[in-house]
């Protein structure tokens, strides 16, 4: 395990006293070489939301959302539109004419749902109340977006009038799974998933909200018909539970207690998998362009994984707590044969290529801006935004080569 920032975690009490830090070589495939710890908050910061190339959001316990610029760190906006913490954040894209504009969905533990649209002179804020706590949202087409509320995903339409004001709308409530929903992400324009409490993974097409695929993911430490047994080896809940998914349109990731897996939408097979990627629950990953993947957990960090053939069984699922695993149809279905996960083809394993010590708590959750950098916010109530020092060095010397030319010369 790499561990690295000025000696280690140890030092993270210097974190706050320096807007910049530059860390060690010794990863030679991790770019990200400088921080730049962000303050603003006064409780722990669990949502980060992208709005362009350059700005994002960031929300959290303390009811604020901030908007920031991530080449500059500067704070560009403050909206107080709920009195208590923020449980889930989206963006919004919606058309007036011939303009296109992107609004800001925050659902709270008051019970209301906030849309915040900014223009160049005026930020506009309309709420709604809510029957229940939402505590994941994504943007659909037409107008929709889905919301988890306990074990229902709720669509909601939103409609912008003449008058620019915007209304949200029930339309419908899908009621398809048996626990707690965490987490709700688009795959691709015509798909959307869901995963719950209890391991189970929903696709649903995006425009009519039906069901396209569902599977479970279980483990069971052996093949033995003893009941006994299997009832003894159950993993726990939080073991099970699915906190986060993502996907690039092909690959979707599920961040299953400290584990990762990594799998095919386009065939529903495992490509790869990781049944302990951290020392806690993973709570955010992300799929590279490159191929590889990040994940952040409870522990504090944010790891970097490399996709590579597995080439010996070094990490058999046979072995310890997960060893078997299961993602098959519903059981109300004759679902196929359980399958080992070394019995599968071309199965890759993730190797640790770079782990980012900033955080002197839990890694909530990351955003990235490519080449720009990476934004991680915390528990510790800090976002951190993760750049490549080389760039950043290039960055600088071209700003003061400009000035220096405003200004005539030294």
């Amino acid at each position: 395990m790499l561990r690295w920032i000025l000696g280690g975690r140890e030092a993270q009490g210097s974190v706050e006293k320096n807007p910049v830090l530059f860390i060690g070589e010794e990863q030679p495939k991790n770019w990200f070489t400088e921080l730049q710890v962000l303050k603003g908050h006064f409780d722990i910061v669990r949502f980060l939301v992208q709005i362009d190339d350059f700005r994002f959001a960031s929300a959290g316990d303390d009811g604020l959302v901030l908007v920031w610029n991530v080449e500059t760190g500067e704070r560009l906006l403050e909206l107080r539109g709920h009195s208590q913490q923020i449980t889930a954040m989206t963006a919004y894209t919606h058309t007036s004419g011939e303009n296109t504009h992107t609004s800001l969905i925050t659902a709270s533990s008051d019970r209301t749902l906030s849309v915040s649209s900014h223009t160049h002179t005026h930020t506009h804020t309309h709420s709604c109340v809510v029957s229940q706590g939402i505590s994941a949202m994504v943007e659909l087409p037409k107008n929709c977006i889905a919301a988890a509320m306990d074990k229902e995903i709720v669509i909601f339409r939103l409609t912008m009038s003449t008058g620019s004001q915007l209304s949200v709308a029930e339309v419908r409530r899908l009621s398809d799974h048996q626990d707690s929903i965490h987490a709700l992400i688009n795959i691709n324009d015509g798909l959307f998933a869901s995963g719950s409490h209890v391991g189970e993974l929903i696709l649903w097409d995006a425009v009519d909200w039906t069901i396209m695929a569902y599977e479970h993911i279980l483990w069971e430490e052996s093949q033995t018909d003893t009941q006994a047994e299997i009832r003894l080896a159950a993993p726990k809940p939080s073991e099970m539970s699915i906190q986060q998914l993502t996907s690039d349109g092909e690959l979707m990731v599920a961040a299953v207690g400290s584990g990762l897996y990594v799998y095919s939408a386009i065939t529903k097979s495992v490509v790869a998998y990781r049944k302990t990627a951290h020392d806690s629950n993973v709570l955010h990953t992300m799929l590279l362009p490159d191929g590889g993947l990040m994940s952040c957990s409870e522990d504090g960090s944010v790891r970097i994984w490399e996709m590579q053939d597995l080439l010996l069984p070094a990490e058999p699922a046979s072995a310890g707590f997960f060893g078997m695993w299961t993602f098959g149809r519903s059981n109300k279905q004759a679902g196929p044969p359980v399958k080992k996960v070394l019995e599968l083809p071309s199965l890759r394993t993730l190797e640790l290529t770079g782990d980012l010590i900033g955080h002197s708590g839990a890694v909530q959750m990351f955003v990235s801006f490519g080449e720009k950098g990476l934004v991680t916010c915390s528990t510790d109530h800090l976002l951190i935004a993760w750049k490549n020092r080389e760039r950043e060095s290039h960055l600088r010397s071209l700003a003061l080569f400009r000035k220096l030319e405003e200004n005539g010369g030294l």
